[in-house]
């Protein structure tokens, strides 16, 4: 049996009645050439007295013009997994691989098919995913039967295609009233700050807890800092699929409820490790405001409005790691450390109550809601819109594979996402060990009472609202470059100058503190003072250190995000753990300044891609198979047209 490389990753064969590989082919997998070829369908554009659709690999169905194993070798991943390629072919000619020429005879495209594993055949972990899919179709609607892509591609441009009743449909998101959008927007908010509110306000009750659990030391409480940090990492690559296949009401409403039970046990826990455990998986779940937010902003604001609603709800992110320890010190030396979690529960159960009134905002879920009521009305099967077909319907286990596949990979391959996830991941990681520094200067070396010390915040507190408002200024410096002469478009390194700017000012503040946070006779505005120029670059190049990947990657910009926010994570729960030993070990100066010299060793990064970046990305394999694929469907429209 002849075995076909996808790419450069190797093959392993497989059955055929495993199912087939088609909307789950992804990297890693390997395929004997039967296999391959059996699970794509080829459809004859030109030439209808040659029209045949079937099988390739079945020989009822082949003929000379039908694309062979070796042109099917020579697509790349993006281009096999698009399922849109054409082949031409002369009648009578051998076939080597060929671009599009539209004087060709015969043109031939390739079109993923879709099979279900027997459920004889399916593993328990699969069941149950199939369990939470039928439960969440339960909340979100029934809307029929699966579709095929044949099915969709009957209804295409026809009166059965579902679309919005014309621009102003009010039953689109987009269309809704300001109020309502302003509610839905606050709540969203909300809830990612009370998950980023519950990771930092724990650190407030370190004292408590090491006290009642009889800990020596502190490092050991910080790992709930720890674990938390971890679920958030990883919670939004299952969370995020889960949220394209059954829409963002039941992936928020399941998943922020199990947040709200998964901390009753931190509330009435009887040791350590049962508060580690539980905030590790409260986390997991309310990860779904990291990973579901965005996309919930862009259901409900137009393009023109997008930027001041991001810009409204980047405050809850930014500043709720800031407001937990600012109020947490208060509510430690007010109530004890268990009613951090009482807090928690009780605003975050609310939230959910709220919630649960909020309709669904995810446009294609709507869609097929309103296919469904018309098939349901009018009693016609045919009608359905674009979205009745979904890639992974009936097998969540294929999104979440590529979910979890493409970021990682993207993290440690592509030399863009390798620099920023390191560089914004070490700002935003010094943040989180300000969570653990800070007690230490302010109660330990100063003596101040929690809830005080918990005030020392309020520079950092007060540099991330500046940068907020900073927009305009960041918009000037992007209006001096100029455009992409095929675009017109600002280009992706002109709105990193902003942070390179930023990266030079992190350092300066982190050495401002380092150097008035001790001695104790050293008065104490001066360390909170340095905190405003830190939380201005932290914030800087967090949010246009993002918007510059978002900006290069374009269609995989989700997937570049999410390794980021993998590697930035994890760091923000390692970094912490290191504070206290640092202190002891080299002193409030010295530690501080080492974490300077940190900063000060990362600045040239994003000034290197500020100078480079274009040169990086055109080198970067996966923007050329986009580039590539892009050029390769306008000749297709051209062709075809």
């Amino acid at each position: 049996m002849t075995n076909i490389p996808v790419l450069t990753f190797e093959v392993t064969p497989a059955p055929p009645e495993t199912g087939f590989l088609g909307d789950s082919l992804d990297i890693g997998d390997e395929f004997s050439c039967e296999r391959l070829m059996s699970g794509w369908s080829f459809i004859s554009l030109a030439n209808d007295e040659n029209h045949n659709h079937g099988y390739l690999g079945a020989p009822r169905t082949m003929n000379r013009s039908a694309p062979t194993p070796t042109d099917v070798a020579h697509l790349s991943f993006e281009q096999l997994k698009s399922g849109n390629w054409s082949f031409n072919r002369r009648m009578g000619t051998h076939y080597s691989h060929q671009l599009v020429d539209s004087e060709e005879e015969f043109e031939y495209k390739l079109r993923p098919l879709s099979f279900q594993l027997p459920p004889e055949r399916a593993s328990a972990l699969t069941r149950a995913l199939s369990a939470v899919s039928r439960i969440s179709r339960g909340l979100s609607g029934d809307y029929g039967p699966p579709r095929t892509l044949e099915d969709l591609e009957n209804v295409l441009d026809t009166d059965y295609e579902v679309k919005w009743d014309g621009p102003q449909d009010p039953k689109n998101p987009v269309n809704w009233s300001l109020p309502r959008k302003i509610g839905i927007l606050f709540l969203i908010s909300m809830q990612y700050l009370m998950v980023v509110f519950y990771s930092t306000s724990y650190l407030s009750g370190t004292r408590g807890m090491m006290k009642e659990f009889d800990i020596p030391h502190k490092t050991d409480v910080t790992l709930g800092l720890t674990t938390y940090q971890i679920g958030l990492a990883f919670g939004p690559l299952l969370l995020a699929p889960m949220s394209e296949l059954f829409g963002r009401r039941p992936v928020y409403q399941i998943s922020m409820g199990l947040f709200c039970i998964l901390i009753l046990p931190a509330c009435f826990a009887k040791n350590l490790q049962t508060i580690l455990v539980s905030r590790f998986f409260a986390a997991f779940v309310g990860s779904v405001s990291l990973s579901n937010s965005p996309g919930s902003l862009g259901d409900l604001f137009s393009e023109k409005k997008k930027a001041l609603a991001f810009s409204i709800f980047m405050i809850a992110p930014l500043e709720g790691p800031i407001i937990g320890p600012l109020l947490g010190g208060f509510i430690y030396e007010g109530l004890g450390w268990k009613y951090l979690n009482h807090l928690t529960l009780i605003f975050s159960t609310a939230l959910v109550i709220v919630g649960y009134f909020v309709p669904e905002t995810y446009g294609p879920v709507l869609m097929r809601k309103k296919a469904a009521m018309l098939r349901k009305t009018k009693k016609d099967e045919n009608y359905m819109s674009r979205y009745c077909y979904k890639v992974g319907e009936g097998g969540i286990l294929t999104l979440v594979k590529l979910n979890v596949k493409r970021p990682l990979l993207m993290l440690f391959t592509e030399p863009i996402c390798v620099f920023w996830a390191l560089y914004i991941g070490v700002q935003y990681g010094i943040l989180y060990l300000s969570f653990t520094a800070y007690p230490i200067v302010f109660q330990e070396i100063r003596e101040w009472a929690p809830g005080v010390a918990g005030l020392s915040f309020l520079g950092l507190g007060l540099g991330i609202i500046i940068a907020v408002c900073m927009d305009p200024l960041n918009n000037k410096l992007i209006s001096l470059h100029k455009p992409d002469t095929e675009t017109s478009l600002p280009i992706p390194e002109s709105k990193i100058l902003i942070v390179c700017l930023a990266g030079i000012l992190s350092p300066v503040s982190i050495f401002i503190f380092a150097w008035t946070c001790s001695p104790a006779s050293i008065h104490p505005i001066w360390p909170i003072l340095g905190g405003v120029p830190f939380g201005i670059s932290n914030t800087l190049i967090f949010m246009h250190g993002n918007a510059y990947l978002l900006s290069s990657y374009d269609l995989f910009a989700a997937s570049c995000l999410a390794g980021c926010t993998v590697f930035r994570s994890i760091l923000c729960g390692v970094l912490p753990l290191v504070a206290p030993k640092l202190y002891q070990d080299l002193g409030a100066n010295m530690a501080m300044t080492v974490v300077g010299i940190l900063a000060a060793a990362l600045a040239p990064i994003p000034w290197g891609f500020y100078r480079w970046g274009k040169w990086v990305r055109a080198r970067s394999p996966i923007l050329i198979n986009m580039q590539a694929e892009k050029e390769h469907r306008e000749r297709l429209f051209a062709v075809d047209g």
